[in-house]
């Protein structure tokens, strides 16, 4: 114990005894997060992590007994979810660490999951979208032609300001979405990643149904929002998905499209007129091309004729004289 507090490694027995709630919720109160963030890390500790570890003393929590919670969350969680409930709790025991509440973290060789990014099976088409614009109420039309047209994330959409459209530029600043915070309600947040900030071309048909839009119904008197629900409101995911699913049944359409596909759509569009994996991956917001291949690598299918057709120049008979002249059978 006297060589602990020499060089300062000596831990209270005591604050041991703190179960990881008590002390995940002390880490949770004093980090700074956006509204986003801030909501899916009460969530997900909530939801998945304390009816495993909650009542558990935080210094008596094994590497074994992390590994087999992350065995029982892989069984309905999505590899990808399951990686980010993970990192709350390796960061609460990060903090334990620093506040020499524990003396190591337990959160090591842990094996996750591999993650599989799901590749788009199907894409809308052009008359679908259109029927799609037909199908819900008027106030919701300019809501489904910018999706398709805009290429945003449900909250990047729901978020659109009036003060993000320039018009005469004809440039759409996608710098905040709508999220809701569990005690505070629905408000503007910033975006998850640093590639979600960027600029898109605002085509000419997606200006004219929006300028359309605020000629009859008028923005979010505080928030500056361009789509708004009946009551004057800002529109959330839910009732949308519902009005999404009748609008989808009116027009005739397969049941898997969702609001989502409107994005899918957006990306398969300037894959099918030739734009590179680069472009794609800037006006989606994508952290890296390699998340953008994952998704839509497959629709890119005119790359197997660009190869043979590449090939096929390079090694042709030159003025009718074959390229190789013995014969490949001896």
């Amino acid at each position: 114990m006297r060589v602990d507090l020499t060089m300062g490694q000596w831990i209270d027995p005591r604050s041991r005894r703190v179960t990881f709630k008590e002390y995940a919720e002390k880490w949770r109160s004093v980090q700074i997060h956006g509204p986003g963030t801030e909501v899916s890390v009460e969530q997900h500790l909530r939801l998945h992590v304390y009816p495993v570890l909650g009542d558990r003393p935080i210094g008596a929590i094994r590497p074994t007994e992390v590994q087999g919670l992350v065995r029982q969350l892989s069984e309905r969680l999505a590899p990808s979810t399951l990686a980010v409930v993970y990192g709350r709790v390796v960061a609460v025991f990060r903090a334990a660490v620093r506040d020499r509440i524990v003396a190591a973290s337990p959160c090591i060789d842990i094996r996750l999951p591999r993650s599989a990014t799901k590749a788009v099976d199907e894409v809308l088409e052009p008359d679908q979208v259109l029927a799609l614009a037909a199908a819900v109420p008027g106030r919701y039309r300019a809501v489904v032609l910018s999706g398709a047209g805009l290429g945003l994330r449900p909250g990047e959409l729901f978020g659109l300001a009036t003060d993000r459209l320039e018009f005469l530029k004809r440039v759409v600043r996608v710098d905040q979405q709508l999220v809701r915070v569990r005690t505070k309600g629905v408000m503007l947040g910033p975006l998850k990643t640093s590639a979600s900030y960027r600029s898109i071309p605002l085509p000419e048909v997606v200006g004219q149904a929006i300028a359309a839009h605020l000629q009859e119904w008028p923005s979010h008197p505080e928030l500056g929002l361009i789509f708004t629900n009946e009551r004057g409101g800002a529109i959330q995911q839910y009732p949308f998905g519902v009005m999404f699913e009748k609008a989808r049944a009116k027009a005739g359409l397969p049941e898997w499209p969702t609001p989502h596909d409107l994005r899918h759509f957006y990306a398969s569009t300037l894959i099918r007129s030739g734009a590179s994996i680069k472009v794609v991956q800037t006006r989606l917001g994508h952290a890296s091309a390699k998340v953008t291949l994952d998704v839509y690598g497959h629709l890119f299918r005119d790359e197997d004729d660009r190869t043979r057709q590449a090939i096929e120049s390079a090694l042709s008979p030159i003025n009718g004289e074959p390229a190789i002249a013995h014969d490949l059978g001896e």
